[in-house]
């Protein structure tokens, strides 16, 4: 039996029970229905029969009961210039320009442009300002000043461009009978999501150091885009004394500055932990099985035509790609790390 079945034969049994009991007051209580709905469903069966009884759906919009286009685009335009603003006071300031739009329906607009909430119209506002350049006003300001302490309240980073910030982590990828563990390198560009994997045989601070001079720099370098900051935990390979430890002491040469995730807060990283889910489900669950591999660099070459696919071809669900990849992210947004004066290091 299928929903709109089950329906008639509910609307059915209700017509039905009020005949037996010849009281529809009684019948209506018994299945939880008002007298109106009783004599409704009565006179469609009596002129339609059981199809008529059918629930009528309410998905489809009427187009004519929607506000105008000028009311429309003044409720999304609202929405970046204060986004802090909620349904009713938007409705209420939009009354003193002579412009009459309910709260109800405010949110209706709001839900139609995906700015239903006041993170989604910030993440509106953050991207059209850096798309046009815009001057932000002390509302502006403040919103995002609010979210900005709330982000650091959880643990969550703050990124502006490509090269503002870069996460690196080490990801165990295993053990392989004749070769012996494995371990991956990764880095992501927080803005763009391009990412870097490299394989060794080992932990430490001179193969996380590796990683970055042999690929990541060389990549930024070629764009013209200085890499400014990283992230990662704190473990050995990354954390030492600065005069005698080579992952620190290459990052004081390349002037980078070292941010570390919060003690008992791995969401602080979350941007390697998503993308060693992603390599783990989409090439190493398949590529294990595919492939017998007898040493690193076999292994190292298939990986790196996965990378490939990743950055060049694979759409991208990120807070700045918008189903771009990662490398269209990265270029049509590069000229924003190349044009800002922002800070050399975060604290």
């Amino acid at each position: 039996m299928n929903k709109d079945e089950k329906i008639i034969q509910s609307k059915l049994g209700l017509l039905e029970l009020a005949k037996q009991l010849g009281n529809v007051s009684q019948a209506c209580k018994v299945l939880g229905y008002s007298r109106d709905s009783f004599y409704r469903f009565k006179e469609l069966y009596a002129s339609g029969g059981e199809l008529a009884l059918r629930e009528i759906s309410r998905s489809k919009p009427i187009k004519a009961n929607r506000v105008s286009p000028e009311i429309e685009k003044a409720v999304v335009n609202f929405a970046i210039d204060k986004p802090a603003y909620g349904q009713m006071r938007v409705s209420n300031e939009l009354k003193k320009s002579g412009l009459f739009v309910s709260p109800g329906g405010v949110r209706s607009i709001w839900l139609r442009h995906d700015l239903e909430t006041f993170k989604k119209r910030l993440k509106a506002l953050e991207t059209k300002s850096a798309q046009e350049g815009l001057v932000l006003t002390e509302d502006q300001l403040k919103a995002l000043e609010r979210a900005r302490e709330e982000k650091q309240a959880h643990g969550e980073i703050e990124t502006y461009h490509p090269g503002y910030l870069g996460s690196q982590d080490t990801y165990y990828v295993g053990y392989i009978k004749g070769v012996g563990k494995i371990y991956q390198q990764t880095f992501v560009d927080t803005y763009s999501k391009v990412a870097f994997a490299q394989l060794f045989d080992r932990k430490n601070a001179l193969v996380a150091s590796h990683l970055l001079n042999s690929k990541v720099i060389p990549f930024f370098d070629e764009n013209q885009v200085k890499l400014m900051n990283i992230l990662t935990d704190r473990g050995t390979e990354y954390c030492g004394t600065k005069e005698h430890h080579e992952y620190q002491l290459y990052l004081n040469i390349e002037d980078i500055g070292h941010n570390k995730t919060k003690a008992r807060s791995p969401q602080t990283n979350g941007i390697c932990e998503r993308f060693h889910r992603t390599i783990q489900e989409e090439f190493y669950s398949t590529a294990f099985r595919k492939a017998v591999y007898e040493s690193i660099e076999q292994l190292q070459t298939d990986l790196d035509h996965w990378l490939d696919e990743y950055n060049l071809n694979r759409t991208h669900q990120g807070k700045y790609c918008f189903g771009k990849t990662p490398m269209r992210t990265f270029l049509d947004s590069k000229h924003l790390a190349q044009v800002k004066m922002l800070p050399q290091k975060i604290n």
